[in-house]
């Protein structure tokens, strides 16, 4: 019987191949769609249906290599020959049943049929490594029944026996090298693994299924940390949402209010104004009027004393004497004069209380801005590994000033070797920070920021473009923004303590006076797409003029309760 000796993997391939041959025939026997649905040369369902001219359906793949490999252009399944090769053209028709069929049965498998069925092939029940077939229920009894064979090692039904099986030695892969890590079969351990570490497959899996099922709990409490995170990230982008418009919207009223301020001193100085110009007015007519008066009797009088020069009426001389002669009641021109300027020193004084009008409320805005931005205060603390030879840091790294002395210090990739700077500890890749720096008793100075990629060797500029958000003072009085050129900024004060502000998303960085309250100046519109660092430069020693130090401050207590209220919220 064939089932009580091995048979070669190629008598088996052959047998297969015969089986495969015979299904075009037993078509009319299958009832299944998809078997009606299944190409003729692989055995599978169409990929791309083609029809030939006879009738027959394939893919068009199989087709095709079955004419490249052929002198002739014959139908594989009726055996038709065409004097020409025909053109192909896709079933449209017969695709789309098959997409149907396809989404209808997703996961259907292929089943294994026994190999010794001669007519209708029964599905297998069992595949034999020994004789490297596959029976069905009825054709296994014998494997169940002769001593000899019941040795055999049966396994569940597979369709690709031939990788269970020794390319080499025609035998059951029954162990596994750990040597070299592949299956091998009892002959492989004799010659080619001999003194090898081998093992039973079935330990080596079970080893393997451990192995498999510790990754499988990594991964599972990966998966679940990675939706926790997922979690975690949407439920900060939903309070910083809320935030922002909470932040935007208090920002607005703040805004308006200052507006609406405005607004009504504008209308009030109007309004005032035009009183002033309808009192100017009037009092310029009633001057002219007078004037004209004045000017009239003078004339008047003129014309009499010039007769009168002529006059041989002595008499009568002598009797108006006196009242031609005599001073008459004029107005005082220069204390006019002064009214008028009392009048425009009034619109002056409206005009500069207006003026502070608005720079009050500029600088009741700029405050409110300027806590509502210390709730996101960090603690700077500088770091030494980056500071330049000559300078000096505190023990707990809040201070900086210039030395005259080069340190010998390890010349770390990180470090400043030309410049006189020094980056803090912390850097930043999102969200806002803010910090404050005492520059008080000094005369020259660089503060701000700098992304993580600048360059730390050589001389280096200052400008956003190389990776540097800053404002310097130089000269003791002179300020500006490094913006690539700098711009010279205009302070009322001499700033003491410089707050620091960076909100990230948002490609903001700004500059403030916190004990005026007043804004220095601000580089909007920016992009960042690395860590930044604070940077700060205590400029040259300058023989002792500048040797007071740059000091990272914390924030007033004030404001620390701010930020814990925020976050109690």
């Amino acid at each position: 019987m064939a089932e009580s000796s091995p048979t070669s993997t190629k008598a088996r391939k052959n047998r297969r191949q015969s089986f495969e041959h015979k299904l075009p025939s037993m078509s009319s026997s299958i009832s299944s769609l998809t078997e009606e649905i299944q190409c003729s040369i692989c055995l599978e369902v169409f990929t791309d249906p083609v029809s030939t001219p006879c009738g027959h359906n394939f893919c068009k793949t199989c087709l095709n290599k079955c004419w490249n490999n052929s002198q002739t252009c014959s139908c594989p399944y009726c055996k038709e020959t065409f004097k020409q090769r025909p053109d192909l053209k896709i079933n449209t028709t017969l695709r789309e049943l098959v997409d149907h069929c396809k989404k209808k049965n997703p996961e259907k498998t292929t089943e294994v049929l026994c190999d010794v069925c001669e007519e209708r092939k029964l599905k297998a029940l069992k595949s034999c490594l020994v004789c490297q077939s596959s029976y069905c229920e009825t054709h296994l009894e014998p494997h169940l029944r002769v001593a000899g064979l019941k040795k055999h090692k049966l396994m569940d039904p597979v369709s690709n026996l031939e990788d269970y099986i020794c390319q080499k030695h025609e035998r059951p892969l029954e162990l596994f090298c750990r040597d070299d890590q592949t299956c091998v079969c009892s002959i492989c351990t004799i010659k080619d693994h001999e003194n090898h570490n081998t093992v039973p497959i079935e330990e080596e899996s079970q080893q393997k299924k451990t192995e498999l099922m510790k990754t499988q709990k990594d991964v599972q409490k990966t998966i679940q940390n990675r939706i926790e995170k997922i979690q975690d990230i949407k439920h900060s982008a939903e309070v910083r949402k809320r935030n922002t418009e909470e932040e935007k919207a208090a920002r607005v009223e703040l805004f308006t209010d200052l507006i609406r301020s405005i607004e009504r001193c504008q209308t009030e100085l109007l309004e005032m104004m035009e009183e002033q110009q309808e009192a100017a007015e009037k009092q310029e007519q009633e001057l002219i009027e007078e004037l004209e008066q004045e000017l009239t009797e003078l004339k008047m009088r003129n014309t009499e004393l010039e007769q009168l020069s002529h006059t041989e009426d002595h008499l009568h001389l002598l009797q108006i004497h006196s009242s031609l002669c005599s001073s008459r009641n004029t107005r005082n021109w220069p204390e006019i004069s002064m009214k008028t300027h009392e009048s425009l020193e009034t619109l002056r004084r409206a005009l500069n209380q207006l003026k502070d009008t608005i720079d009050d409320k500029l600088t009741q805005t700029v405050s409110t801005e300027l806590k509502w931005m210390q709730q996101y205060a960090v603690d700077v603390t500088l770091d030494p590994d980056t500071a330049h030879p000559r300078l000096i840091l505190s023990d707990d790294g809040k201070q900086v000033r210039h030395g005259d002395i080069r340190q010998k210090l390890p010349d770390n990739p990180e470090r400043f070797d030309t410049c006189a700077c020094v980056l803090g500890k912390e850097g930043f890749s999102s969200g806002r920070f803010y910090f404050e720096v005492q520059v008080k008793g000094k005369t020259e100075w660089d503060l701000g920021v700098a992304r993580e990629s600048i360059h730390r060797k050589g001389e280096i500029t200052l400008s956003p473009s190389e990776g540097y958000w800053t404002v310097v003072l130089r000269n003791g009085d002179e300020y500006k923004a490094c913006a690539g050129p700098s711009v010279s900024l205009s302070l009322r004060v001499k700033p003491q303590r410089v707050g620091v502000f960076v909100d990230y998303e948002e490609g903001l960085v700004s500059f403030y006076d916190v004990e005026s309250s007043s804004r220095i100046c601000s580089f909007t519109a920016q992009s960042f797409t690395e860590k930044l660092y604070p940077y700060f430069n205590p400029g040259p020693n300058d023989g002792g003029k500048n040797s007071s130090p740059l000091i990272s401050t914390p924030v007033s207590y004030n404001n620390i309760l701010l930020k814990l209220n925020t976050i109690l919220k």
